[in-house]
């Protein structure tokens, strides 16, 4: 027997309404049309799933064990019908620091906009990479430079404007280059070669565990103001740093050559982000 969707809806309708006439006001069939669609759907099954009368429907006892099936095949149509839909929805799903979770969000807002899901996950550099080789992210938000094997777009600096100190530092206002030259430096990602003092290479996107070091006394640590402005621990400080060009740069990265229409929407959002803070 092939499965008979709108015979099987009819016969659920009239079942919980108990009514051929109501039923077919519900679906917005005609009486007639229902009353064929049950009684085909009792010929393919061979058997009666109603008692009809002038005056009364009621359920057989072979109706009543075959609702709970009905409503079965029902449920499974429609979950079936919203996960083809929500498949054929174009999904990005995007990797990024969390420096860059303001700008994240702004962009999320512009394609749900358009009617383009967005899901976010943070993650740093090594991990953002692994994740596009693995296939698991459309694109990901990436310090410059980016692993050459990547397609790169929609690039952006973030200025590098506050010095994390331990929290019993002496410094308390504004710090220039040449107050650097005999301090021990956190750098992240082994940047800004020209910058005095003594460099020690941390990791570009794990601002807490470079924070942890600046906490122990191991060295300062020049740090964008939006990421200062999220940090909430007693053991560090921050104070003004006044370097010239002293900035992070990312870019939009993904595998591949091609560019696919969501990519490019992507691209698209994170440049217009950009240009209307």
């Amino acid at each position: 027997m092939l499965l008979m969707l709108r015979e099987i809806q009819c016969f659920a309708k009239v079942a919980a309404l108990l009514s051929f006439s109501r039923a077919a006001a519900d679906l917005g069939l005609s009486q007639p049309a229902v009353s064929q669609a049950v009684t085909r759907l009792e010929n393919a099954v061979g058997l009666r799933l109603f008692d009809r009368t002038a005056r009364q429907v009621r359920l057989t006892p072979e109706g009543k064990a075959l609702l709970a099936h009905a409503h079965q095949v029902l449920d499974g149509v429609t979950a079936f019908s919203r996960e083809a839909a929500r498949l054929a929805q174009p999904v990005i799903h995007l990797a990024y620091p969390p420096l860059a979770g303001p700008l994240v969000a702004r962009v999320a807002r512009r394609l749900a906009a358009r009617g383009i899901a967005i899901e976010l996950a943070t993650a740093g550099r090594g991990a953002a990479a692994r994740a596009l080789d693995a296939g698991e992210v459309s694109a990901a938000i990436v310090a410059v430079p980016a692993p050459p094997r990547f397609g790169t777009g929609a690039r952006f600096h973030v200025t590098v404007d506050r010095l994390a100190v331990p929290v019993d530092h002496p410094w308390r206002s504004g710090v220039a280059a040449a107050d650097l030259g005999d301090r021990d430096l956190l750098i992240p990602g082994g940047r800004w070669a020209g910058l005095p003092g003594r460099h020690r290479q941390v990791a570009e996107d794990d601002f807490a565990a470079a924070l942890d070091l600046v906490a122990a006394g191991a060295g300062l640590l020049p740090i964008p103001q939006l990421v200062a402005r999220t940090v909430r621990r007693d053991d560090v400080r921050f104070v003004p740093l006044d370097v010239a060009d002293l900035r992070l740069t990312y870019t939009l990265a993904w595998a591949g050559e091609s560019v696919r229409p969501e990519l490019m929407a992507l691209v698209q959002a994170v440049q217009q982000a950009l240009w209307t803070r």
